[in-house]
């Protein structure tokens, strides 16, 4: 067997802004993986690395990548717990092979075109009239969840945009989930969260910064408001540090990134613990490409899943893939007609 990986530069639509920043462009990387007697069928898969997030983002991650290359071609294994971006690039790329090399990750009733998967709109941080005008899309796009990054801009006008839409939606017609990507303090985070319950918001993602178990504990215990950890489940890499993790600080919901929890792996065993200790859950993308999400896509479809995941990230980059995956409305669908343009992948900057 011989694999290959070629770095990518993604390209953003408009400016992403997060806490964090905003974001213009984003790296990420593909993994083909093949039999040298017919390089022509291979399986495709996208480590997407998150500068600021990936525990592998610095110069680690390429040298992995090149360890992981040499070791398939010797036919021995590769430690990639420590390097969850990779370890799920690579998961898909032995997925694709398996099944063909067609694009088939996971087959399911949504592969056959049978099923979809209801997904939030995301509202991108911006100033409060763009972030009107990205709320008022998603509504007239016919979505029933919406999840709102706020952090970046006034707090009174963060409210204001949730009072906007609880003035025309009750909690019944429209979820909202926020994500503060730990942008609040223990000096107001308290009152903040009350003013969210009050709008009947559905929860709050990493309210404080990850690291700080004990006082993530402590807002749990007494939140008004449900919390789910997103952030904090990075850079736990072992079954007994995530059991550790969710029977302490007991959140009542986890947000599944496999670029960055551990890959479908990983995100498995999360999901296991999670159901074991009562924890809701869902799983997000991490701004990877068509390719990257297609196969989060195809595995979310075969989850027991009862809450709108967060996979509605495929159409903000100006030089994505084709792809197979169709939003229409709030919902996912697999268009098995579509697939992908091989001479895209193909043309890539291969390197072994």
């Amino acid at each position: 067997m011989r694999l290959q990986f070629a770095p990518y530069t993604l390209k953003f639509k408009t400016p992403a802004g997060t806490s964090r920043g905003v974001l213009t462009e984003k790296i990420t990387a593909y993994l083909r993986i093949f039999d040298e007697n017919d390089p022509s069928i291979y399986g495709i898969g996208e480590a997407a690395i998150f500068p600021g997030l990936s525990p592998e983002a610095d110069d680690r991650y390429f040298y992995k990548m090149v360890e992981l290359v040499t070791n398939v071609k010797l036919g021995i294994p590769t430690d990639l717990s420590r390097f969850p971006s990779i370890q799920v690039g690579f998961e898909q790329a032995l997925l694709d092979f398996s099944n063909g090399g067609k694009g088939i990750y996971f087959p399911s009733s949504f592969t056959s075109g049978e099923n979809s998967i209801e997904i939030n709109g995301l509202i991108w941080m911006s100033d409060f009239d763009r972030m009107m005008l990205q709320v008022e899309d998603k509504l007239k796009q016919g979505f029933r969840c919406i999840k709102i990054k706020i952090g970046a801009i006034e707090w009174n006008k963060e409210i204001k945009l949730i009072q906007f839409i609880r003035s025309h939606f009750s909690r019944k017609e429209i979820e909202i989930r926020v994500d503060a990507n730990g942008a609040f303090s223990m000096d107001d985070v308290i009152p903040k969260l009350k003013a969210l319950a009050d709008l009947d918001v559905h929860s709050i993602e990493q309210p404080i910064r990850q690291g700080s178990p004990e006082l993530m504990k402590f807002l749990c215990e007494i939140t008004p408001l449900p919390i789910a950890l997103d952030e904090e489940l990075i850079g736990k890499f072992t079954m007994e540090e995530k059991e550790r993790l969710l029977s302490e600080v007991h959140p009542q919901y986890i947000v599944l990134k496999p670029s960055l929890a551990g890959g479908f792996s990983g995100c498995t065993e999360w999901i296991g613990l999670a159901e074991k200790y009562g924890i809701g859950w869902w799983v997000t993308s991490a701004l990877e490409s068509n390719i990257g999400l297609n196969a989060i896509a195809q595995w979310v479809a075969t989850l027991p899943t009862s809450l709108p995941q967060g996979l509605g990230t495929g159409g903000l980059f100006t030089n994505n893939f084709q792809s197979p995956i169709s939003l229409q409305g709030d919902r996912l669908y697999y268009k098995p007609a579509l697939g992908f343009d091989k001479s895209q992948i193909d043309g890539l900057d291969w390197r072994d």
